[in-house]
């Protein structure tokens, strides 16, 4: 019974000694003013809090695995992707070496330019459609809707507004975004952590995928070689097409803060446009880094739209993007409007 407790108590003796950590309890790294948020490709002072007086003899500073080289005790923050991310320092030293870390925020070098609209044209659209994912095959028209009971996906033409096709997703699901892919539909719900995925040409469902970490269904795009998910948090997720498996994310962030709220998506010649969910405007994000480059002012678009009694200003809100590239505009509505708008967007 003694040497039990002898056992035991040695490992707690070496651990309030801080024997168990002592490498990581040698170093810290320290900032310039403290801070832990910067822009991208801002240059901050960086030192190595030195904690035990210990020789060192070299030490490298890395982002993603990314070397940042130091200039006069200074590093420049050009991570490839923005948001929260982890700086981390390698310290050679006369014992050995240790690994340090800090978490930081990286944010936009840039403020986003702001864009405006025109409407083209006005389309008719199902009011009963409680429109989640919005996107164009060739001259065709695919809509994802949402709610229990009423979710659905459908085929349409999208100048008459007449339904081609539909499929009605079982009244436990809850419709989200789409986005279509090698010949393939690919849906999420909400909270279900299920997606599906539907044969294009037949229009009908071949499979199902569960989600890994994100939290839950919001948007879908692709850049026809991974496919880009929203979840309602600040992350963007990238999506393996072949296995669904989530490979990786983005941060959608500004030049002042991590934004949080993207919500339908299309994805147009490196960027990601995304709806702002219960805002009348689109965010233009770079779908490599994360930088929110633009926002669209749809302020007044809805002034075009019939109110009816039932109409509600919190929920009835804009939401789905399909850009046309023949025609080179986009389709934007809302849930529940009665219209669809074709429009095209410039730099106000």
């Amino acid at each position: 019974m003694t040497k039990f407790l002898i056992s035991l108590l040695i490992p707690l003796l070496f651990m309030a000694c801080g024997g168990g950590d002592s490498k990581t309890a040698l170093f810290g790294i320290d900032l310039e003013g403290g801070k832990n948020k910067f822009q991208k490709n801002q240059a901050i002072g960086i030192a190595i809090d030195n904690k035990k007086g210990k020789a060192i003899s070299k030490v490298v500073y890395s982002i993603d695995g990314k070397e940042l080289p130091v200039f006069s005790d200074k590093i420049t923050l050009n991570a490839p992707k923005l948001g929260s991310r982890i700086l981390k320092a390698t310290v050679t030293y006369e014992d050995g070496s240790a690994e340090i870390t800090k978490n930081i925020k990286v944010l936009s070098e840039k403020a986003p330019e702001v864009y405006t609209y025109e409407i083209v044209n006005t389309y008719p659209h199902d009011d009963k459609a409680y429109t989640q994912g919005l996107e164009f095959y060739n001259d065709t028209l695919y809509e994802s809707t949402g709610h229990r009971g009423t979710s659905w996906l459908r085929k349409l033409d999208f100048k008459t507004g007449k339904v081609l096709n539909q499929i009605d997703l079982d009244n436990t699901f809850f419709g989200e975004g789409i986005t279509i892919m090698n010949d393939k539909i690919y849906q999420l719900t909400w909270k279900g952590k299920t997606g599906f995925i539907y044969d294009l040409k037949e229009f009908k469902k071949v499979d199902s995928f569960q989600y890994g970490e994100s939290k839950e269904g919001w948007g879908l795009c692709n850049d026809g070689k991974k496919i880009f998910k929203s979840d309602g948090t600040e992350k963007i997720w990238f999506l393996n097409p072949e296995t669904l498996v989530e490979e990786g994310y983005i941060e959608t962030v500004t030049n002042t803060s991590i934004f949080n709220r993207a919500n339908e998506l299309e994805y147009i010649n490196g960027k990601i446009y995304a709806n702002v969910y219960q805002k009348e405007s689109m965010m233009i994000i770079d779908a490599e880094s994360g930088a929110i480059e633009g926002v669209v002012n749809f302020g007044g678009l809805d002034k075009n739209v019939t109110k009816g009694a039932d109409w509600n200003p919190t929920s009835n809100v804009l939401n789905g993007i399909a850009y046309h590239p023949t025609r080179k505009t986009f389709f934007v509505t809302g849930k529940n409007w009665d219209k669809l708008f074709e429009v095209t967007i410039s730099k106000r």
